[in-house]
């Protein structure tokens, strides 16, 4: 059995890290749930529901956007014992970890080996970066880098030249042709 490598997306809201997720999925058969429904269905929306009157985790999910920082210590406050603890949830059912955006989690993470690959999505020519109340990394984290910045053509052919290189490297040639579809 092949193994995919466990590959960390980050980048700044918006910049299309769902986007590149979505079509590593598709084309390589990696498992993935977004960070943010991961957490929402663990604990955020236990946390927050009464607060905001939520009555589903995709209700709590659709908010989040306006509450980023309120989003970003919760789940800080979650990983307060373990900074490393909801990456490693995580990662036992899925191969991406998409949007992380704290450095002490990273960090912890990344020491404990709990990833293998670091990628940063970029679309800073068309959007800002996101705030630092919500956001602590930055490019110069990640292994390598995906521009976004084109036509989504252009993102796709980004995406699979990195990740052929990357379960090339990882696996072998031969995972090539188990993982992708």
């Amino acid at each position: 059995m092949t193994i995919p490598p466990k590959l960390m997306i980050i980048g700044h809201a918006r910049h299309g890290k769902d986007t590149v997720c979505e079509y590593i999925v598709n084309k390589y058969n990696f498992e993935y749930e977004s960070s943010s429904h991961f957490a929402a269905r663990r604990f955020i929306f236990d946390e927050l529901r009464f607060r905001f009157n939520y009555h589903t985790v995709e209700e709590c999910l659709a908010d989040r956007v306006n509450h980023r920082e309120l989003w970003y210590n919760t789940i800080a406050d979650y990983n307060s014992n373990d900074p490393a603890r909801l990456g490693k949830e995580l990662y036992g059912e899925n191969d991406i970890y998409c949007g992380l955006r704290h450095k002490r989690e990273f960090h912890s993470m990344k020491n404990q080996g709990v990833f293998d690959y670091v990628i940063w999505v970029d679309r800073s020519d068309h959007l800002p970066p996101e705030d630092k109340t919500s956001m602590s990394l930055e490019p110069w984290m990640a292994d390598f880098v995906i521009d976004n910045n084109g036509l989504l053509e252009e993102t796709k052919r980004n995406t699979t030249d990195l990740i052929d290189n990357i379960l090339v490297t990882h696996l072998g040639y031969d995972a090539l042709e188990v993982l992708a579809r």
